[in-house]
């Protein structure tokens, strides 16, 4: 595992963005061999998918060989909805690059058949035969995508029960309302997740701090579904100082050396 500190979540939000693109770059996409980027909403990619627009808007870099997969979506919320994040996505990311649209794939949150729309997706993914990189939040529990504490660390992706942690969390897209917040959701399994070849997670605040404990120096367990990252071959984990504030002070130091060491390499 990787954990790249960086100040602050400006900062991370760079890191990340600049990760992106060199992946991207680096495999050279066409439209027969593109490059699968799994993606996700919340606020934590805000900024990277930010970075990412700019990118393309100067010239630097080009979505149109680049198929997403992205995590999860409420149940009984449609393109329609605000809230959806099929919205979230056109809104602040897919109107502003040059993505083909035949090369996105949501969940279908209206969907009559959850078995089937699920089913579905994990065909599609094995079509194009992994996620080269798969982009991820967690939640101060310890959530990735939506597979709350308890969740099966080899699931695959299902139909989901918010915990109300969760759902007071995500309120505040709701303005404020929980009883605005659906509380089933379509989701990427961890096993789903554990597919891809990459995957990053983006935490930044004291909220997470915990979260990241139990992702580093925790034991691996269903009550802290991050923890799972820990038997990726190349798991990374892009956070800010105050989500570090539960580590203890030789994992920052550890971590700190061996990207200060890795940095002239990789520039």
């Amino acid at each position: 595992m990787r954990l790249i500190i960086q100040n602050n979540y400006s900062e991370c939000s760079k890191w990340a963005a600049n990760y992106v693109a060199y992946k991207i770059k680096a495999f050279r996409p066409t439209a027969k061999k593109p490059f699968v980027l799994g993606l996700a909403t919340g606020s934590s990619p805000l900024g990277m998918y930010e970075e990412l627009i700019q990118m393309y808007k100067t010239g630097k870099l080009s979505f149109a060989n680049v198929v997403t997969f992205n995590m999860d979506e409420y149940i009984g919320l449609g393109p329609n909805d605000a809230q959806s994040y099929y919205n979230y996505m056109y809104q602040n990311f897919f109107n502003h690059i040059d993505i083909p649209k035949a090369n996105i794939h949501l969940l279908n949150g209206l969907t009559k058949d959850y078995l089937k729309e699920c089913e579905n997706y994990e065909d599609t993914i094995r079509r194009y035969g992994k996620i080269h990189l798969q982009i991820g939040g967690v939640g101060s529990d310890g959530h990735i995508a939506f597979n709350e504490p308890g969740s099966s660390l080899s699931s695959r992706t299902r139909v989901k029960t918010l915990t109300t942690e969760t759902i007071e969390a995500n309120s505040r897209f709701f303005g404020g309302d929980m009883s605005k917040v659906p509380t089933t959701v379509l989701t990427m399994g961890i096993g789903t997740i554990m597919d891809a070849e990459e995957v990053l997670i983006i935490a930044t605040g004291d909220k997470k701090a915990r979260a990241i404990h139990h992702a580093v120096e925790g034991s691996i367990n269903h009550m802290w579904p991050i923890s799972i990252l820990q038997m990726h071959q190349h798991g990374i984990i892009v956070c800010d100082e105050p989500a570090t504030n539960e580590l203890k002070a030789d994992t920052v130091r550890y971590f700190k050396d061996i990207e200060n060491q890795l940095r002239p390499k990789i520039k």
